[in-house]
């Protein structure tokens, strides 16, 4: 017989016996302990162990029957498998979970002690990272804690994900009996967790991609190349703008720039950011630092929780002395951040829901804040990658930005008057960001753009230098971006906030209705844009000028008229402004060619 021939008969074979043991009800596993233990039949457990069955047989997945003992808080099965000789840490297949594993996740404490007192280790992580001292933290299962620190568990034990400590899981769930029994063992309240940089991460898979890319183009022919001509023209000011950084100008960056390092959470911040109100005022009443910023974006606790919406929390912290002018590495504080998330966008992903289910009001936050000292006119030094989440089209950048500009943007007049009269300027602009990334020539005047209009500007305005001002709160207030992007799709505002916007900054703040943003727009633009003829007749009536045209040669009956793609005309407002003067270039977006119809 040949060799190929006689391992065919053994395949056959193997499997005719595979067969045989299926039918005959047999299995290739044999845990009927482990099958018992999972059914909480105690008296069967006793009876196969009786009889010789094994205490450790496992079921295909790595469960033993003190596995199950663990998990259904079964302490009877799980004594007498104990004193039967089962493995006192036997681990699953997946994940290396060890009966006290299971049993700290469950918040059995009274079996996890009975297995500590068998020998468990206490400090055995699962191959996902973690010891069951984190396990019982999440589960809020003192008694657990409380053992398992007893046979030595590592208070401030590290996960190998983020480095977060048990205190950490208990924060992140509210879990107050395990925060306190942690802190009561002297847990670390300082401890963070590690920080990401994501433009490093970022750099590296550059780099990856590029080292790909190289060795696939290298096994490719290489495509003929055509002859490079001379390039002629089309510099103008490009190669003379001023450099990104310098002192006292605003930095360009990319949005993974924008979003830089984030983590080093303390406790503290994972309660802020969950709004888990007890287990914070337990850290604080043990000690906590209230101020304690983030080894990340160097956000306070007070910071996180406006961020998230959790204005209750954030209240709280107040009570206990936060200080309201400690700012995120972008800027931001507790007065821009509640602005934000109170009128956070519609966007792809979603924002933060938990400002709509808090006692304590925006406004009534807000005013308390201020009350203890806020600086109602701190300015972004960045956009905030979080305001718009995954390709919001924001229409504008808040670099420079206050809250009062925030308030504006939401046309929420309650909140701008609120600002001002505690202080705010309304005249701050944001800035503008007109240099380049690229590197600048050492001889090229620092900052060349002059006062000098542009003669292929249509709008007769001089250049706007970087760092200059951009847009103005009436511009925001008014609607910026609706005509240049597509931000009717995510911007929330306050209900039939417009017209009393325009009439609050005009009437009562005394602000030019005729203010032009860096794109030479006005707030007559912006209103047109919308197709709002109220406001429009309102602006007119206090001295708007309708004929300005923008610095794209955009007129306001232009930007009714469908200037961006998915924004429909407004046939309407177009023949208002017609009528009131401006000229409409017939430039619909959406109408193929020729005006909006009339």
């Amino acid at each position: 017989m040949s060799v190929a021939r006689r391992r065919t008969g053994l395949r056959v074979a193997s499997m005719a016996a595979l067969s045989l043991m299926v039918f005959a009800g047999a299995t290739p596993y044999e845990s009927l302990v482990a099958d018992a233990a999972q059914k909480r039949d105690l008296e069967a457990v006793r009876a196969l162990l009786q009889q010789g069955a094994d205490p450790n047989a496992a079921q295909p997945d790595g469960l033993t029957g003190l596995h199950w003992a663990a998990l259904n808080d079964e302490l009877g099965i799980a004594e007498i498998l104990l004193y039967a000789g089962a493995t006192v840490s036997p681990v699953t297949r997946v994940g290396g979970y060890t009966p006290l594993h299971l049993a700290s996740q469950s918040g059995h404490g009274v079996v996890a002690r009975t297995l500590l007192e068998a020998g468990a280790d206490a400090n055995a992580y699962t191959t996902t990272g973690v010891s069951s001292l984190h396990f019982a933290a999440q589960a809020d299962a003192a008694e657990a804690i409380l053992a398992l620190i007893e046979h030595g568990a590592e208070v401030d034990a590290r996960d190998t994900f983020s480095n977060r400590t048990p205190l950490m899981f208990a924060a992140y769930r509210g879990a107050v009996e395990a925060t306190e029994a942690l802190v009561r063992a002297d847990a670390d309240m300082s401890a963070t967790t590690a920080v990401k940089d994501y433009v490093e991460i970022s750099r590296a898979a550059s780099t990856d991609r590029a080292r790909r890319n190289r060795i696939v183009a290298a096994a490719e022919p290489p495509e003929p190349r055509p002859e490079r001509q001379q390039a002629r023209g089309g510099g103008g000011n490009n190669s003379q703008r001023a450099p990104c950084v310098a002192p006292g100008l605003p930095e360009i960056r990319s949005s993974t720039e924008q979003i830089g390092q984030q983590g080093g959470f303390a406790a503290l911040h994972f309660a802020a950011r969950e709004g888990h109100i007890e287990a914070a005022r337990l850290l604080l009443g043990s000690g906590a630092n209230v101020d304690q910023v983030t080894a990340g974006d160097q956000s306070t606790a007070l910071v996180v929780a406006a961020i998230n919406g959790n204005y209750d929390l954030a209240r709280t912290l107040l009570e206990a002395d936060a200080d309201p002018n400690l700012l995120s590495d972008d800027g931001v504080g507790p007065l821009f951040a509640t602005l934000n998330i109170e009128w956070s966008l519609r966007t792809w992903y979603p924002q933060p829901q938990a400002f709509r289910q808090q006692q304590t009001s925006y406004l009534d936050l807000m005013e308390l804040l201020l009350d203890a000292g806020a600086d109602p006119n701190e300015q972004t030094q960045t956009h905030i990658w979080y305001a718009a989440y995954n390709a919001g089209r924001m229409g504008v950048d808040f670099t420079g930005a206050t809250p009062f500009w925030r308030a504006a943007y939401a046309a929420d007049v309650a909140a701008m008057r609120l600002l001002a009269d505690n202080g705010a300027d309304p005249n701050i602009w944001t800035q503008n960001l007109a240099c380049t990334r690229e590197p600048v020539d050492p001889d090229v005047p620092s900052n060349p753009v002059n006062d000098e209009p542009d003669p292929d500007d249509p709008s007769g305005l001089p250049a706007v230098a970087h760092g200059g001002p951009a847009v103005h709160a009436i511009h925001a207030a008014s609607g910026v971006g609706f005509g240049t992007s597509r931000v009717a799709q995510t911007h929330r505002s306050a209900p039939n906030g417009w017209l009393s916007s325009m009439k609050y900054l005009i009437e009562e703040l005394g602000v030019d209705p005729n203010l032009r943003d860096k794109d030479g727009l006005t707030a007559l633009h912006n209103a047109a844009a919308r197709g709002d003829n109220e406001t429009i007749l309102y602006l007119v009536s206090q001295g708007a000028d309708v004929t300005l045209v923008g610095r794209r040669g955009q007129t306001t009956a232009d930007l009714a008229n469908s200037p961006e793609q998915r924004a429909q005309p407004f046939p309407q407002t177009i023949a208002l402004l017609e009528k009131l003067g401006s000229e409409n270039n017939h430039n619909c977006r959406t109408c193929g060619v020729g005006a909006a119809p009339n």
